[in-house]
């Protein structure tokens, strides 16, 4: 069953909560967003809280993908350029599906998805995101449309003697 997915929900206790035990979910299976496992949601809860300000400042949109159960399924947010020589592309950050949801399309539908918000956004001419190498990521990445432009090779560590690339993909709407 598809996701069905809203830019720039309203955030209340339940988005909130979702949001916070999809990211801790992801984080303690494995995926790449910013921490290792095992975590708690009180070690997410400042990085969301990051989040939360930016997008009150009106840097950063949410998208949000709903199972057919009404949780929350999925996420990436869209973050503006506020250098005023970059604003024709996007940051794409936090992009995740809940591990219940793996292997079903919805990172495809995700990132069609975000895609067709940045679409939306007035003069936005590429979306950049970054990926931990060493997971397949790129590949991913790569069959939805995004190009590897640079990588910084073993620039996170996710464990001593652990380091990873930081990939940097494009994908151009233009």
């Amino acid at each position: 069953m598809p996701l069905t997915f809203t830019l720039d929900p309203a955030v209340d206790p339940p988005l909130r909560d979702g949001i916070l035990d999809l990211w801790t979910d992801v984080s303690n299976a494995g995926g790449a967003v910013g921490f290792v496992p095992p975590v708690t949601r009180e070690t997410v809860r400042p990085e969301l809280v990051r989040q939360f300000a930016a997008m009150a400042e009106g840097r950063s949109r949410l998208l949000v993908g709903h199972d057919e159960g009404g949780r929350v399924a999925a996420t990436a947010f869209l973050t503006l350029n506020t250098h005023r020589l970059m604003t024709h592309w996007i940051w794409l950050y936090t992009v995740m599906v809940h591990p219940r949801h793996q292997g079903k399309g919805h990172g495809r539908d995700l990132l069609a998805a975000a895609e067709a918000a940045a679409r939306g956004l007035d003069g936005v001419e590429a979306i950049r995101l970054t990926c931990r190498g060493g997971l397949g990521l790129e590949r991913f990445y790569a069959s939805c449309g995004y190009q590897e432009v640079g990588r910084v090779p073993g620039a996170i560590r996710v464990a001593p003697g652990d380091d990873r690339d930081d990939v940097v993909l494009l994908l151009r709407l233009t």
